[in-house]
């Protein structure tokens, strides 16, 4: 090189090369300094690369890295394969244990069932758990059996009523004459205080089930009684006619009829 500047640094000084130096004189500076501060030489060593390469130096600026000239390693790629003694498998046994599906198709379905078997157990369980779950909160026998009642009305005369129970309430059933229910059917709606027509609140004309419970307060009328012939609560007054339709007194409503079907001509179920 005809004019180099190389900054040289050692651990404590910094100090400047002679201005004129020849490729081997900055290469030997460059040694014994590249140890300990090798950054800061870069220019340095590019420069006195290009030098003794060429007769024609291309002088490099301080600083500056040469990348065309920088020899990158050559990356190492393993191409040996581990064998299975050097995975662990010292004994063969992934050899031995395999599980050949065409030659031991019972095998497999072993394996099979042993996978779904667990599944099943699970299954059945929460099944069972269901079911009881359902049961505990459905009705128990005995309210099953309070629920629906019979009754034989075969016996009871034209024109009088029978007082049962049914869920714990008083219930009354009636046996109508052919003149009251003609007399029933020909009440006008205008004059009644809970409009309903007589067909509308009997299944067989010939018999009236109705709750004997008075809708005002909750009295239990008398049967066969008050000025309509059907029913009357002494208690405040209240008149119905035989098909339970409120007629005179305080109460609101007529008798309320509950949810009943004939089994046959004589049976009747309520509920």
């Amino acid at each position: 090189m005809n004019s180099v500047l190389g900054r040289v640094a050692t651990a404590g000084a910094v100090r400047w090369a002679p201005r004129r130096a020849t490729a081997g004189a900055c290469s030997k500076v460059c040694t014994k300094v590249g140890a300990a501060r090798p950054e800061i030489i870069l220019g340095c060593n590019a420069s006195t690369r290009l030098a003794s390469s060429s007769s024609t130096p291309n002088i490099v600026p301080e600083g500056v890295y040469d990348s065309s000239r920088a020899v990158m390693p050559k990356p190492v790629v393993d191409t040996k394969k581990e064998s299975l003694d050097e995975l662990g498998s010292v004994d063969k046994m992934y050899y031995t244990d395999r599980v050949d599906k065409v030659a031991e198709p019972e095998r497999r379905a072993f394996t099979y069932l042993m996978l779904s078997a667990p599944h099943f157990i699970y299954a059945s369980f929460a099944r069972f758990l269901v079911v009881k779950f359902v049961a505990s909160i459905g009705l128990a026998a005995d309210t099953l059996a309070m629920a629906f009642a019979e009754f034989d009305v075969s016996g009871m005369d034209y024109g009088k009523s029978m007082t049962v129970t049914w869920r714990g309430k008083p219930m009354f059933i009636r046996r109508r004459t052919p003149e009251e229910i003609e007399t029933e059917r020909k009440v006008p709606m205008e004059h009644l205080r809970d409009p309903e027509l007589d067909d509308d609140r009997v299944i067989n004309p010939e018999y009236v089930v109705v709750l004997a419970i008075c809708p005002h307060l909750g009295c239990v009328p008398v049967a066969d009684a008050g000025d309509y012939g059907g029913y009357f609560c002494p208690c405040h007054g209240s008149h119905y006619d035989t098909v339970g339709r409120i007629r005179a007194g305080p109460a609101p409503l007529n008798l309320e009829v509950p949810p009943y079907k004939f089994l046959d001509e004589t049976t009747i179920q309520v509920g």
